[in-house]
C-alpha cells in the first residue's frame, strides 16, 4: 500500500476516518454528504490526497465539524516552508 504523502495528510486522514466512524457512516455515505466521490474520500483517509480548501470545507461540513478541528496543529512537510528574512 502506498505511503501517505506526509505526516499532515496522514493525521488529517485519521481525523476524518475517526469522526466518520463515530458517526457510524460508511465512506460511501459520507462521500454522498460531502458531494465527493467515495474513492476520493478513501484516499483522503489514507493520507494520499492533498486537499484543496473547498474539499476540506465539504468534508468538514459532511462530518459536522469546524474545519479547524481537522487541521489543528498540523505542520507543513519539511522543505515546503521558507523563512522570511528582513533585508
Amino acid at each position: 500500500m502506498p505511503e501517505p504523502l506526509s505526516d499532515a495528510t496522514r493525521l488529517l486522514g485519521e481525523r476524518v476516518r475517526t469522526r466518520r466512524e463515530e458517526l457510524g457512516l460508511s465512506q460511501e455515505s459520507l462521500a454522498d454528504r460531502c458531494a465527493v466521490h467515495w474513492t476520493f474520500l478513501g484516499q483522503v483517509e489514507r493520507g494520499r490526497r492533498n486537499l484543496s480548501l473547498h474539499n476540506l470545507l465539504k468534508i468538514a461540513g459532511g462530518l459536522g465539524v469546524d474545519p479547524a478541528e481537522l487541521v489543528r496543529e498540523l505542520t507543513a512537510p519539511e522543505g515546503l516552508t521558507r523563512t522570511l528574512t528582513s533585508s
